[in-house]
């Protein structure tokens, strides 16, 4: 995109207008529901970035607890594989009754 310092041909037609006098913009009409409305589209766009953020740490924690699982899942050590070979509450699986 290019910005023109110079104005186009066609736009050599230009108003003067006085600082003081209105400036061209429509005027917004304000009924006593607009400040209601306002306030609520501000609440609910604050608690739809809470939901977001909230949903978004959820989903982090989700994915860090999975990540740490299989990191520690990977870097398992002989050790590991035997770590409750000798307790007595599973006694009676494996005997073959």
């Amino acid at each position: 995109m290019m910005f023109r310092s110079k104005p186009r041909t066609e736009d050599t037609t230009t108003e003067e207008i006085p600082t003081t006098a209105a400036l061209p913009f429509p005027s917004l009409e304000r009924n006593g529901n607009n400040g209601e409305e306002d306030q609520e589209t501000t609440l609910i766009k604050t608690v739809g970035w809470i939901s977001a953020g909230l949903g978004a740490v959820a989903l982090g924690l989700f994915v860090g607890r999975e990540l740490r699982q299989r990191y520690k899942f990977n870097r398992r050590t002989p050790y590991d594989f035997y770590a409750h070979s000798g307790d007595e509450q599973d006694v009676d699986a494996g005997l073959g009754i």
